[in-house]
């Protein structure tokens, strides 16, 4: 590449083939393979990393106080993901391993087992077929920093770290109610998860160690390491309430070890705003462009200003605003890509409204090499959208803009004087409202990675919506 003619301008299929395919997370993962095994020969091994296609299985720890609930969210996890579940008493029960056998006669002795024992007994099981192909979920490991900082040193790395928390007086009065099928190993509770069947009611056992001082101690034991524990995952934890039903417990464990976690490639946003008139896209684009220095593109905006400066695109669509008709597609395109083309919308990124409003229009986007790599779409209902125009109102002497209801005019002298654009009749807001989601499932089939959001909330919680949606990774597979 020559030098002198910088800046250079990297071809939009590149970073778009990255991302698509997550190229550099890939890259990453084969790094950190390498540093962590530094095997005799590079390639051959990294070969049979890309033939493992593993880089997405889970990789989970949920930890927790006892009586936290935390085996019932890892067992459920593992049911739902297709995991597998590794606990202390599954690992030491191992048959054909001479670590596990001697794991055991720790464990009948002393009722634990080293941590040094228990840590080699998690990286045999990890090297199995299953735990690399279908991941895993460690429940209640590491109980100490020095158990985790071995895990880390031997490249044992989740991805995802479950903390569930409740107060003291809560666990002990629910340890007390805890029963166990001897048969399944399910965990059952006398007042919140009782089974239906009896056949399973009056098999149910007592487990040891339940009692109330028995338990005080094992959390003092267990607030003393989890504060130095947590220090270690500071980017991949979660702190979840365990006061709560189970199922809800569930349910915010499960979004979370689905969500990809933000990713440190290069990225340079193009964010395409979708919405009915009335739906904050305006809004929205000016925080977006705001906060993350992007260009705010509004495609309505660029032909009233093509037609004030009088430019040679402006004197073709004058005509077309004098008369009230729609510009057709291809001027409008030359003047969004011409302003598309400037170096800042290459180099900053951009946030575009107002365009596509139709298949044939993402199309003409898309052919001009101008694809989004972030597509949202504002769903708000009609009610919310006609009190949020018809109610609009502006000031022709200073030019303000009012809203009858979220901005009144602070003075009655300035009410009598206010307009309404004729766009903002209810006529033609149904009219327009009607039109966008006509052609909305098109663009939502279009853009097959679009993200759907309610609009219809305050700004500001659409906006941290926006914004997840802008900072996290694109998924890996899209149905």
């Amino acid at each position: 590449m020559d030098a002198t003619t910088a800046p250079h301008r990297i071809p939009p299929e590149m970073p778009q083939y990255g991302e698509a395919n997550h190229i550099f997370e890939m890259m990453q993962n084969m790094l950190e393979q390498l540093l962590i095994y530094r095997p005799e020969e590079p390639i051959p091994f990294m070969i049979d990393h890309l033939q493992q296609n593993n880089d997405n299985v889970p990789k989970i720890v949920v930890l927790g106080p006892p009586a936290a609930g935390k085996t019932t969210i890892a067992i459920w996890l593992c049911k739902h993901l297709n995991s597998n579940l590794l606990t202390t008493e599954n690992l030491i029960a191992k048959e054909f391993s001479s670590l596990a056998a001697g794991a055991r006669g720790h464990y009948q002795k002393a009722k634990s087992v080293p941590g040094t024992l228990l840590v080699r007994l998690i990286q045999e099981r990890l090297r199995e077929d299953d735990c690399v192909k279908r991941g895993w979920i460690l429940d209640g490991i590491p109980e100490t920093r020095e158990q985790a900082l071995t895990i880390q040193t031997l490249g044992i790395i989740p991805r995802h770290i479950i903390v569930l928390s409740a107060p003291d007086t809560v666990l002990i009065e629910r340890n007390l109610g805890k029963r166990i099928d001897p048969q399944t190993g399910e965990i059952y509770h006398t007042t919140f998860d009782w089974p239906p069947e009896s056949e399973i009611q009056n098999r149910l056992v007592v487990p040891t160690g339940i009692l109330e001082l028995e338990t005080a101690q094992k959390l003092l034991e267990y607030h003393r390491n989890i504060v130095r524990i947590l220090p270690l995952y500071p980017k991949i934890l979660k702190v979840i309430s365990a006061d709560q039903p189970c199922v809800d417990v569930f349910y915010q464990a499960l979004t979370y070890v689905q969500t990809n976690h933000r990713s440190n490639a290069p990225f340079t946003p193009r964010v395409l705003l979708c919405g009915p008139v009335g739906s904050g896209k305006s809004l929205q684009a000016a925080l977006l462009a705001q906060k993350y220095r992007l260009v705010n593109v509004c495609c309505g905006q660029l032909l009233k200003e093509a037609v004030a400066d009088k430019s040679a695109y402006g004197k073709v669509i004058q005509p077309f605003f004098e008369k009230e008709m729609a510009v057709p597609d291809n001027i409008v395109m030359k003047v969004l890509c011409q302003r598309l083309n400037q170096p800042d919308c290459i180099q900053k990124g951009w946030v575009l409204h107002g365009f596509p409003r139709d298949l044939d229009q993402a199309r003409l986007l898309d052919r001009a090499d101008h694809r989004p790599n972030r597509v949202f779409f504002l769903n708000v209902p009609l009610d919310s959208i006609i009190e949020r125009v018809t109610l609009r109102r502006t000031d022709p002497v200073t030019g303000e803009r009012y809203h009858l209801m979220y901005k009144p005019p602070p003075t009655l002298e300035i009410q009598a004087r206010l307009l309404q654009n004729p766009k903002d009749s209810e006529e033609q807001v149904k009219l327009r409202t009607d039109l966008f989601y006509k052609n909305c499932a098109e663009l939502e089939h279009f853009y097959r990675q679009a993200i759907t959001l309610n609009g219809d909330q305050d700004p500001y919680s659409v906006f941290e919506y926006l914004e997840s949606g802008i900072i996290n990774p694109l998924p890996s597979k899209v149905p």
